[in-house]
C-alpha cells in the first residue's frame, strides 16, 4: 500500500464521521439516534467511492441523514474530509463489505438507498457480486421501510439491463427509468449530482442510465 493510502487510512481513523467494520454493529437499529443524534430518516449510498453523492445529497436534504458505504478507506477519506471541513453534520461514512449490510442495519431502519456507478461485475461468473442481484435486493428490502425507494445510476448498459430484468422478474414497481438521463426530462438537482467517474463518462459522451423503483409491502 502506498504512503498516500496509508496516510488516508490513518486519518479516517480519527474522523468522527467515519465508522469502520465491527464498530458499526453497535449502531444497528439506532443510527439516527446514536450516530446522528436525531430522529431524521436515514438514506444510504452503496459503493459510494469518494462520497460525492452522499455529501451533495446531505447538502440538498438537511432534513435527512446520509451514510456512504464503501470498503476502500482511501476513497471514503475524500467525502468524509469534505463533510468535516464544510461542517455538514447529517452525513457519515461506514467502511464495510456491502455483503454484510444486514449486520449493521435493522429491519425497516433505512428510508432510501442509492447505488451510484458500482462495479458492474460483467463476467457471468461474478453475478453474485452484482449489487442488484436477487440476494442483494432481498437484503435491501429487509432494511428498507415498507415501499422504500431504490435508485441506480450507471454508465454500464449491460448492468442496467440486468438490474431492470431483476426488477421486472420480481414485479417491482418502476417509478422512473431512462437509458439517457441527460437527454431526458428526469434530470433535476438530485440526478444532476455527478461523481468522479460520471464526469469521466460524460466527457466521452457516454449515456447515463437511471432507474428508480420500490419494494412492495410484505
Amino acid at each position: 500500500m502506498g504512503k498516500d493510502k496509508l496516510r488516508k487510512f490513518a486519518e479516517i481513523d480519527t474522523f468522527k464521521n467515519v465508522v469502520q467494520l465491527d464498530a458499526g454493529k453497535a449502531y444497528k437499529g439506532n443510527w439516527a439516534k446514536e450516530f446522528f443524534q436525531n430522529d431524521k430518516p436515514v438514506v444510504l449510498e452503496l459503493a459510494c467511492g469518494k462520497g460525492e453523492y452522499t455529501v451533495n445529497l446531505a447538502k440538498l436534504f438537511p432534513e435527512k441523514n446520509f451514510i456512504g458505504i464503501d470498503y476502500k478507506g482511501n476513497r471514503i477519506w475524500r467525502g468524509a474530509k469534505t463533510a468535516l471541513e464544510e461542517g455538514i453534520a447529517n452525513v457519515g461514512f461506514l467502511r464495510i463489505q456491502i455483503e454484510t449490510i444486514l449486520e449493521y442495519f435493522a429491519a425497516g431502519e433505512i428510508s432510501e438507498i442509492w447505488i451510484t456507478f458500482p462495479d458492474p461485475q460483467p463476467q457471468v461468473s461474478r453475478e453474485k457480486k452484482r449489487l442488484t442481484n436477487p440476494t442483494f435486493l432481498e437484503r435491501y428490502k429487509t432494511i428498507l421501510v415498507p415501499e422504500g425507494i431504490m435508485h441506480l445510476k450507471t454508465d454500464n448498459d449491460g448492468f442496467y439491463a440486468y438490474t431492470v430484468e431483476q426488477i421486472d422478474n420480481q414485479q417491482l414497481p418502476k417509478l422512473k427509468e431512462t437509458t439517457d438521463l441527460y437527454h431526458s426530462d428526469l434530470v433535476d438537482d438530485v440526478l444532476s449530482i455527478k461523481t468522479y467517474y460520471e464526469k469521466k463518462y460524460l466527457a466521452v459522451d457516454k449515456n447515463i442510465n437511471y432507474v428508480q423503483w420500490k419494494f412492495r409491502k410484505a
